[in-house]
């Protein structure tokens, strides 16, 4: 899947650019745009298929971290796990409410995340599980 169409999972996020092109590597760099109105600029800092990648931007006056983990739990599922963390001024205030705002953003994408994955694979039906598990029955 490639990242420029999150939008369509991911309502939160407005548009994403992804540079040199649309393939996500060590080195890319980009700028999400959410549809509240604030952007930002990423760039990718380590990148391991099939197993994590990570971005580093800024969000106001902090540097934010987003791991993204992918961990087989068999042959038809997969238990994703997003990592934030983040430096700065302000940190321990701004962290929680950034956490809270995201978890909220999440918790609705991921649902539609698994549908489409769903719709992609064309196999049998992906259900949404608690602790972000995808799992195909």
């Amino acid at each position: 899947m490639q990242v420029t169409a999150w939008p369509g999972w991911a309502q939160h996020i407005r548009k994403i650019e992804l540079e040199p092109d649309e393939e996500l590597r060590v080195a890319s760099k980009g700028r999400i745009y959410l549809r509240n109105g604030i952007r930002s600029e990423f760039r990718v800092v380590e990148f391991n298929p099939y197993s994590n990648w990570k971005w580093v931007g800024p969000f106001l006056w902090l540097t934010v971290h987003y791991d993204h983990r992918f961990d087989a739990e068999g042959p038809n599922a997969s238990r994703l796990t997003w990592i934030i963390d983040a430096e700065g001024l302000g940190v321990s205030i701004l962290g929680r409410l950034f956490a809270k705002v995201y978890r909220s953003s999440m918790e609705k994408a991921i649902p539609r995340f698994v549908a489409e994955m769903a719709t992609a694979n064309r196999g049998p039906s992906s259900t949404y599980k608690s602790g972000r598990k995808i799992q195909k029955n």
